[in-house]
């Protein structure tokens, strides 16, 4: 009887920094296709896959637990919790909106010419993966470029997070964030919004140059878009 658990191959993290490994590659499988809602986490499993203890899975599983992309049952252990929906969706996209018009009116005040910096070199590298998922077009697109291009729109609302140089709202960051990819990317058939998540951030990026309350607006606009299309893909695989 195979001890893999699917999704996760045969892979096995030798390397310093198990924690940190385990987690990000518990991540990366949660962020992909292979797994399904409900799915069981087993931590001697997970352990054996990756050629680890199981101090550093179960670790990994308990900071997942807080972002909400794995449930834990009393005597069941931890399971793949279901993408949000309904009140919690709106719930989400509610905090969203207060942490993150409050993170970019934060960074705002602060270096404005090398936050853009950063968020041009953040925005060029998302705009070059739309482009290859526009050439294949989204229905085709292969997970692993769908994975790059959720990782670099993540990337460009992450050099915003660590421009305030608030390690809290960084913390909040990485918890809403993840639940809010993590449940787009795991639509089957959704609409292809790449092209307009681009141009969104694209929108924040000019609007910083003007100033703090100008970013808040571009900002808010753009979470309410990807509140809408988030509701469409909610509605989509319900």
């Amino acid at each position: 009887m195979s001890t893999t658990v699917p999704g996760f191959g045969t892979e096995r993290i030798t390397q310093l920094g198990l924690r940190d490994r385990v987690y990000d590659r518990v991540l990366d499988v949660l962020m992909g296709h292979d797994v399904e809602p409900g799915m069981r986490l087993s931590i001697d499993g997970l352990a054996r896959t990756l050629g680890v203890s199981p101090t550093p899975v179960r670790e990994a599983l308990v900071q997942l637990e807080r972002t909400g992309l794995v449930t834990r049952e009393a005597n069941k252990g931890y399971r793949v919790a279901p993408p949000l929906a309904g009140d919690q969706l709106e719930a989400l996209f509610d905090a969203r909106l207060i942490i993150e018009s409050g993170a970019v009116e934060l960074a705002a005040r602060g270096d404005v010419a090398s936050l853009c910096s950063r968020l041009a070199a953040a925005l060029e590298e998302q705009a070059a993966v739309a482009d290859e998922v526009a050439a294949i077009g989204a229905e085709d697109a292969p997970e692993e470029l769908m994975a790059r291009f959720f990782r670099s729109d993540w990337q460009f609302h992450q050099v915003l997070f660590d421009a305030t140089r608030n390690p809290f709202l960084e913390e909040m960051s990485e918890i809403i964030t993840t639940r809010v990819h993590r449940m787009r990317q795991i639509v089957e058939g959704g609409g292809d919004d790449t092209a307009r998540a681009v141009a969104e951030h694209r929108a924040i990026l000019d609007a910083l140059t003007t100033g703090p309350s100008e970013a808040v607006t571009a900002m808010r606009s753009h979470l309410e878009a990807v509140r809408v299309r988030s509701r469409a893909d909610a509605t989509h695989t319900g």
